[in-house]
């Protein structure tokens, strides 16, 4: 069993603070947008039917795996692949599962207007709030993903809870699945509080500037 990098900080003071800001935001933010998340289930529900939720199957601190909870944005496919595996993963398994792309037409229409402005992860509140998350880390993701690290790399992301953004979020540079990673693995190298509110606020700003053009 390969272990992490010696590079990386067991634990850093900020840790604890930024668990505590996890916990204290996802709760107002769940309080707050309660209606709108009730608004928004009932139009998925009438664009599309059910389900109203979208479940899968993550990677998170120290590679166990948890249940992602997201509105759903595309076209109920039962025979797609989750990307749930177990054991050895080979390059055809990964080549199954499908990401989404940009203009994906499985996209619902309602799903047009939530994923620009990130609503559709408003549910990710509730898995801050069971521990399987953080307002801030890498993107968690499935487990037939781990074929596109190396073993260290896929070891040393998963040291810390994964996050609903990150550096590699919000670094407009960020091209290639290289670059993802190297943002991935500088926020579990470098983290503090003050890296965990700089990447809110940059996120929050972000999104803000994407809708208003």
């Amino acid at each position: 069993m390969m272990v992490p990098s010696t590079d990386i900080p067991k634990s850093v003071a900020g840790d604890g603070l930024m668990r505590l800001t996890d916990v204290v935001l996802a709760f107002v933010l769940l309080v707050l947008t309660a209606i709108p998340m009730l608004m928004i289930a009932m139009l998925i529900f009438l664009d599309d039917g059910r389900p109203i939720m979208f479940r899968q199957t993550r990677v998170g601190q120290g590679g166990r795996h948890f249940m992602i909870f997201k509105f759903r944005t595309m076209t109920h496919d039962r025979n797609r692949a989750t990307g749930t595996f177990t054991g050895a993963v080979t390059t055809e398994d990964r080549q199954k599962f499908e990401t989404t792309i940009s203009g994906d037409p499985r996209i619902t229409r309602i799903g047009r207007v939530l994923r620009p402005l990130h609503m559709d992860e408003l549910p990710q509140m509730l898995n801050v709030l069971s521990g399987d998350m953080s307002l801030v880390g890498v993107r968690p993701d499935v487990p037939v993903q781990q074929a596109d690290y190396s073993p260290q790399e896929w070891v040393d992301r998963h040291v810390l809870r994964p996050g609903i953004t990150g550096l590699a979020q919000i670094d407009g540079t960020v091209d290639s699945m290289a670059a993802r990673t190297a943002r991935d693995l500088q926020w579990v190298q470098t983290r503090s509080f003050g890296l965990y509110l700089s990447i809110l606020f940059r996120t929050f700003g972000k999104v803000l500037k994407r809708n208003s053009l």
